[in-house]
């Protein structure tokens, strides 16, 4: 089987828990992820996030419809100031430790997977925007932050 990007979309922010959430989406189906698999994956990211420590609460996650019956949800907090803290979870894979194969039924994961190579590319771009808009600044500015995302396409040959 040969390699091939995957589609990449961008629903616009949401608040969990407290923290800005900014969205990516990776799938092959044009149609995008199913709004079951969406709901259910949204519905466990309270669970991913760690607890607050004075770093602007903010996040980007991943979220993933494999080809088979797999769905992952990658959430990428920043924490420290400078550091992502990472929590998962998968649904419909017995291999990670999923109960079925059921695509809506997310459990977290226990293994210190950080992501595949589909999932990867939203991290270098949120890592610069961090940078840009909370770092580098002498004034921090999340809105621009949360504004700033990776654009729609695919997830790789952006070159």
């Amino acid at each position: 089987m040969a390699f091939t990007e995957k589609l990449l979309r961008v629903p616009h922010p949401i608040e969990v828990g407290g923290r800005r959430v900014k969205r990516y989406h990776v799938t092959a189906d044009p149609a995008g992820i199913d709004p079951g698999v969406e709901k259910a994956a949204y519905a466990i990211l309270p669970e991913l996030l760690p607890e607050p420590d004075g770093t602007p609460p903010a996040t980007f996650v991943v979220l993933h419809r494999g080809g088979d019956d797999g769905a992952y949800i990658n959430a990428y907090s920043w924490a420290w100031d400078n550091v992502l803290h990472f929590g998962g979870a998968a649904a419909g894979q017995p291999v990670l430790g999923c109960p079925d194969g059921d695509p809506t039924h997310f459990v977290r994961l226990d293994r210190s997977l950080i992501g595949c190579v589909w999932e990867l590319p939203p991290i270098l771009h949120e890592r610069d925007a961090w940078v840009r808009h909370m770092l580098a600044p002498d004034s921090p500015d999340l809105d621009a932050y949360l504004a700033d995302s990776l654009p729609e396409g695919t997830t790789g040959d952006r070159s």
